[in-house]
């Protein structure tokens, strides 16, 4: 129910109109009553009919007013509103009893047992009780929508009258019965004092409701009307009571007509509303009628549209009651399942659900039973030919007006197809998206600004970044700068339609070096970005420095073996002329002196030519089975005086060494030669060591080197603890003629010689050095029972055991460490790889479950593996470490690098050392 005041006229906020009527009402009665005033005592004919006829308009008026304020009040439950009715009903009851009591109109005394005051206090109590309940209104109005009245309004009218009747009852009993104990109003037709003082209360109480119904804001229409009787109330006192002398004067008569038209005013107002809410109800009616005939037609319409769609919808839609018997069943759902509407309605939803899905049902309608609705449920059901389809369902509740839920609505989509493409999606998805994490060359999305959108795992292998480094950067701050106007030149034409471009960038690693990289690109005009695949040419461009490089030491042997050929054919000349010339002049002592100096130098050529023709491998071998250890031996008792008391020589000797295939005059030379240069290493003394071993080139190492092949070799190595070379020269040393000593002091073909000796028996040569620590030099010898393993060794090698710890590897070369990675990894283990210190410390702070450190000794940077170790043991008490390094493990322990004890795995290795090595790493 709405606002009352919405609904009432006479509650309805009071509006100009309504306030300019009520003034001018005012305004003329206040007129009259100035007119009326000098009149007021001049007497007038009695007319006792005057006094009935006028108590009885006003008691139906009073009344009939009562009556509809006690209906507005059983809708608005004011509180105001019910004490303004009971204040008409009173006033309605004063006038009957006054009526009764009045002298000569009924008796000539007046019924009830009236006395000569009766009427008098009567009037009093009746103009002073209505003010007082007119003033209660007033009061609570301004509350009235804080407190209603609760309960039963029709007990709250009821328990009024009762009250107004009993307090009318009481004032009649007091002014009859008890009539002679009332004070004298009226002595000898003139007032009393008493009277006056009474008069003058009655009067100030109807001014006193005047005044609080003008401060009490807002004002409604009743409000302004009932100002307008207290206003009528006022005049009818003072002309009544207060400015008359005698009854049936001028002021007697007067008086009345203004009570009687005190009383019709709100009456009026009243009427006027009923007369309005009955027009309105009338146009309301009339509207309602027309929007139920409209509504009826648009829900007609809207049947009709809605039948239309759904039956011309796509998918299938089902109405089913809420034990599962179907009650409708569309087109759609027809072509759907296969079944007619007529052959699916009436039977149960399980007419087309797969008996293994039953359960599906039970719970659905449990749901929607609890109010549930279900979205997007997809599931199978069953066609007539007993097919399953994919379908996704949405399913509602159907409730009635009242809310109650009597059925299932269920829309069917089948989503066979869109399942199948999904799935086809994702595989699609899945499949890129392991290309692209397995990848091993880097894969760049960019956008139009070249800033990274998504960069693959490999990146880390190559770049030492990961992807979360670089997403979201510019390509800018990786890409080398002399490369970068290139880089974005390729872009732009990218953007300009060249589908595909190839081309070659460089970028910069972590750790601040040059990568090359040959870019793949391609743009995307409809998602705008730039998709890139680079792949590192490290491996390429070192694959072909060391072509290049076996392609000028075969080219420089060439040359060198020719000039040699034929500088021994003119040294040959010379060696055989010599004599004949020494003879000639013997008798000639400064002649002979020269012919000695040419043969000396001859000489001198001689040994040259053999030099050259060794690193040309030309020179006439006659390999033999050699007992390494005891040619080592001897050749230490050689070099004991020739290399001199500062430098400590220690053979350290397998003890069963193999016995190797080669010419022992030249493997002496070798190791001789090689003593030499380490000596000239050490000037100011130092240690050197000499060592033997058994040792198998694996095909992985083959790989890695084209002049080596898979077998048993025999290692001699050589090393020392002298100034060591830089890496920048360690790719030139065995070039003839290339020499680091100072001008006058070696020929640069020591190291040539041991190459080509090398190199022609069979075998190969390896130089491992750093600056500041000293050089290795290993010559692996063909094992001279034959060059494959033997079946005792193959079963050793096959023994291998792996595990699935995690292990780090440390290893700067990129060639070396992914050799490394593939071999641990066939091994089971998981691996993390680092080129540095700084990388592995990393690791070891991020990564809890790492079980062994294996990491070379000897790495470019602030730390080198042996420090790295240190550091990684403060930060992990109990991890594992495994060195590995191109120098023997007795070299290294022998110059002090490692501690006693600690493991080391030496360059090269089979992948069954390698396990053994781990494994016993793990176990320590």
């Amino acid at each position: 129910m709405g606002d009352e005041r919405n609904i009432f006229l006479s509650t309805m906020p009071t509006t100009r109109r309504d306030r300019m009527a009520a003034l001018a009402v005012v305004g003329v009665s206040a007129v009259l009553f100035a007119c009326a005033v000098p009149f007021a005592g001049v007497p007038l004919t009695p007319i006792p009919a005057f006094v009935a006829s006028y108590q009885s308009a006003l008691a139906i008026n009073d009344l009939i007013t009562a009556i509809l304020l006690f209906s507005q009040f059983s809708i608005s439950r004011s509180r105001a509103m019910l004490l303004l009715a009971s204040g008409y009903l009173f006033t309605a009851l004063a006038a009957i009893v006054h009526a009764l009591t009045f002298p000569e109109l009924f008796a000539p005394g007046g019924l009830l047992g009236a006395g000569t005051q009766t009427t008098v206090w009567l009037y009093m109590i009746w103009h002073g009780g209505f003010p007082l309940l007119v003033l209660g209104y007033a009061l609570l109005k301004a509350r009235d929508n804080e407190r209603k009245i609760q309960g039963s309004t029709g007990a709250a009218v009821v328990t009024s009258i009762v009250a107004v009747g009993a307090a009318m009852a009481a004032f009649t009993w007091l002014v009859t019965a008890q009539h002679d104990r009332l004070p004298i109003l009226l002595s000898g037709g003139h007032y009393t004092p008493i009277m006056l003082g009474v008069v003058s209360t009655v009067w100030c109480l109807s001014l006193a409701a005047l005044i609080v119904l003008w401060l009490r804001r807002p004002h409604f229409v009743l409000d302004v009307w009932l100002m307008v009787v207290m206003c009528a109330w006022l005049f009818d006192i003072a002309l009544s009571a207060i400015l008359n002398v005698a009854r049936f004067d001028v002021g007697f008569y007067l008086g009345r007509i203004y009570g009687l038209s005190a009383a019709s005013f709100v009456l009026a107002v009243l009427l006027v509303e009923n007369v309005g809410l009955q027009a309105k109800l009338a146009r309301l009616l009339g509207s309602l009628r027309l929007q139920a005939a409209s509504e009826r037609d648009l829900r007609t319409e809207r049947d009709s549209l809605f039948s239309a769609v759904v039956e011309s919808s796509n998918d299938a839609i089902i109405t089913k009651l809420l034990d599962g018997t179907i009650t409708s069943w569309n087109g759609a759902a027809e072509r759907l399942f296969g079944y007619t509407a007529a052959e699916a309605i009436g039977r149960h939803i399980n007419l087309i659900v797969p008996p293994d899905r039953r359960d599906e049902i039970r719970n659905i309608i449990e749901r929607i039973g609890r109010g549930e609705p279900i979205a997007h449920y997809k599931t199978s059901r069953m066609r007539k030919d007993g097919s399953t389809v994919d379908v996704s369902l949405s399913i509602s509740p159907i409730r009635t007006a009242s809310g109650k839920i009597v059925g299932v609505s269920k829309a069917a989509h089948d989503i066979t197809e869109s399942k199948r493409t999904q799935q086809a999606l994702s595989q699609e998805i899945e499949e890129r998206r392991r290309i692209f994490e397995s990848s091993n060359d880097l894969i760049f999305v960019t956008d139009s600004a070249g800033n990274f959108i998504q960069v693959s795992p490999s990146v880390t292998a190559i770049l030492g970044y990961h992807p979360s480094d670089m997403v979201g950067r510019s390509a800018i701050e990786f890409i080398h700068p002399d490369d970068l106007e290139h880089t974005r030149r390729e872009m732009r034409a990218g953007r300009r339609g060249y589908s595909k471009r190839n081309f070659e960038t460089r970028y910069v690693n972590k750790e601040g070096k040059a990568v090359a990289l040959n870019w793949t690109g391609n743009w995307s005009e409809p998602v705008r970005r730039h998709f890139f695949i680079g792949r590192d040419l490290t491996e390429k461009q070192a694959a072909e420095a060391q072509l290049r490089h076996a392609q000028k030491m075969d080219a420089v042997g060439q040359l060198t073996g020719g000039v040699a050929h034929d500088f021994n054919n003119i040294l040959t000349v010379i060696t055989g002329t010599i004599g004949i010339l020494e003879e000639a002049v013997a008798d000639q002592p400064q002649l002979a002196a020269i012919a000695k100096l040419i043969d000396e130098a001859a000489e001198r050529g001689a040994n040259l030519t053999k030099h050259l023709l060794a690193f040309a491998r030309k020179q006439p071998l006659q390999p033999v089975e050699v007992d390494v250890n005891a040619l080592v031996l001897e050749s230490a008792k050689l070099l004991n005086p020739t290399l001199g008391e500062n430098i400590e020589i220690t053979p350290l000797l397998a003890e069963d060494a193999w016995t190797a295939l080669a010419d022992p005059n030249l493997l002496t030379t070798a190791v001789l030669n090689l003593a030499i240069n380490a000596r000239d290493a050490m000037p100011n003394g130092g240690k050197l060591a000499l060592e033997t071993s058994n040792v198998f080139l694996d095909d992985n190492y083959a790989s890695m080197h084209d002049e080596v092949t898979t077998g048993n070799y025999v290692m001699i190595a050589v090393s020392d603890t002298g100034s060591g070379i830089s890496p920048a020269l360690l790719e030139r040393v065995f070039e003839p003629f290339f020499t680091t000593k100072e001008v006058g002091r070696g020929t640069g073909l020591g190291l040539s010689m041991v190459f080509g000796f090398v190199k022609q028996s069979g075998g190969h040569v390896k130089i491992y050095s750093e600056e500041g620590h000293g050089t290795s030099v290993k010559i692996y010898l063909p094992r001279a029972t034959g060059l494959q393993q033997t079946t005792a060794e193959a079963l050793v090698s096959a023994h291998v055991e792996g595990g699935n710890e995690t292990v780090l590897v440390v290893e700067d070369d990129t060639l070396v460490r992914r050799y490394v990675m593939t071999q641990i990894e066939s091994l089971g283990y998981t691996t993390l790889e680092a080129s540095n210190a700084s990388d592995a410390l990393r690791f070891i702070d991020e990564v809890p479950a790492i079980d062994l450190l294996f990491t070379d000794v000897i790495m470019p940077g602030i730390m080198n593996g042996r420090q790295l170790v240190d550091e990684a043991l403060k930060r992990r008490p109990g991890l594992k470490t495994l060195f590995t390094s191109g120098y023997t493990e007795n070299a290294i322990v022998h110059h002090g690098r490692l501690d006693s004890g600690v493991l080391l795995l030496a360059k090269p290795y089979r992948k069954s050392e390698l396990a053994r090595m781990i494994r016993l790493a793990l176990a320590s």
